[in-house]
């Protein structure tokens, strides 16, 4: 039996990699997308001929579509990727990621439950899909566990973190078989380039200055979107309904060494023309507002309990995601021509 799943937020960087995993697995996808600047369509064109795979251009903030959707489509699973998910945007338009990210989540809740009370799918599960900055900042010492009190920074993270609460809440009243997931950072392939990864590729490729926040000195913990898919993927067939699964790389990376790391490896598979080095173009730009020293994921829940370890290194993982930048340069010239043009966003009130 094929098992049905509806996705919101498909087209986007994590949903596109995520739909692509699953359907080589035989999985009748529906995928569910409002297409916003950061949804793109190419991203999954290999399918455009797939029985197994549809695509509706919705907004989840519209309940009665969505319920409709829901109710004719009868999914098996919902794997919620649908977000506003870019800091800098969030200091410059904080509504709308409360609109879509809050009210989005509230109407993808209700319509489930509705599906979940009048048609009694057996064995249905919704994951809610998050990120680890909902726990706002760490030291230089510590991780983030599941039990870490939220503490979000950003209007991005404040919405969220919301949205965590809201999942926990039509589990915990009415009993919705909800599962919840906090990531790292991702990288990869299909990554919009206004983010840190792909937008030093692209400025180094074109030879435009590499802008750091402040010293760059801010950590993250890097995760290869392949490994994070396959582990959605797991606690979707194995995890525990109720359960928040903290999903991290394992690579606790200063922003500085990613820029310095992206330049060495472009030295010597793509050199400058002028035979200068790309750490030349580095530059040392006014910090975001309310920017984040430390995230750094515990993931030995997710480790132990489901038997998930990712499998790429970042040195693995960055050769392969810089590679495919520069073979898919064609995807990413679309984007700057229609939508982003590597400008400095987040810049409101700073």
């Amino acid at each position: 039996m094929i098992n049905k799943i509806l996705i919101t937020g498909g087209c986007g960087f994590i949903g596109s990699n995520f739909i692509n995993l699953l359907i080589k697995d035989n999985y009748n996808i529906l995928n569910y997308d409002k297409l916003t600047y950061a949804g793109n369509i190419d991203n999954l064109k290999s399918l455009s001929s797939n029985n197994n795979y549809n695509f509706i251009k919705e907004d989840i903030c519209d309940f009665d579509k969505l319920l409709s959707t829901i109710l004719s489509y009868k999914p098996d699973f919902i794997v919620h990727f649908a977000a506003e998910s870019h800091v800098d945007r969030s200091i410059d338009s904080p509504l709308s990621f409360v609109k879509t990210n809050i009210e989005g989540t509230a109407n993808l809740l209700e319509a489930s439950l509705k599906y979940w009370q009048d048609s009694k799918p057996l064995n249905f599960k919704l994951i809610h899909v998050s990120t680890d900055e909902v726990y706002g900042s760490l030291g230089v010492n510590g991780f983030f566990t599941e039990k870490t009190p939220y503490n979000p920074s950003s209007p991005y993270s404040a919405s969220k973190a919301s949205s965590d609460h809201l999942a926990r809440a039509w589990h915990k009243t009415y009993g919705l078989p909800v599962l919840i997931t906090n990531c790292s950072n991702n990288y990869g392939p299909f990554q919009y380039p206004e983010k840190l990864i792909p937008l030093m590729i692209a400025n180094c490729i074109d030879e435009k200055p590499l802008p750091i926040y402040g010293k760059g000195f801010n950590i993250r913990d890097w995760l290869f979107v392949d490994d994070h898919c396959e582990a959605i993927l797991k606690v979707l067939n194995d995890g525990i309904i109720g359960q928040t699964y903290n999903i991290g790389g394992f690579n606790e990376i200063k922003n500085i060494d990613i820029v310095n790391i992206i330049c060495k490896e472009l030295d010597n598979i793509k050199p400058r023309k002028n035979g200068e080095l790309y750490e030349n173009l580095i530059t040392y730009v006014k910090d975001r507002p309310g920017h984040d020293l430390r995230y750094a994921i515990d993931s030995s829940k997710i480790k132990k309990s489901l038997n998930w370890i990712p499998k790429e290194s970042f040195e693995s993982g960055i050769k392969k995601t810089i590679r495919w930048y520069i073979k898919n340069e064609s995807w990413w010239r679309k984007i700057q021509k229609k939508h982003y043009n590597q400008e400095r966003l987040g810049l409101k009130d700073s």
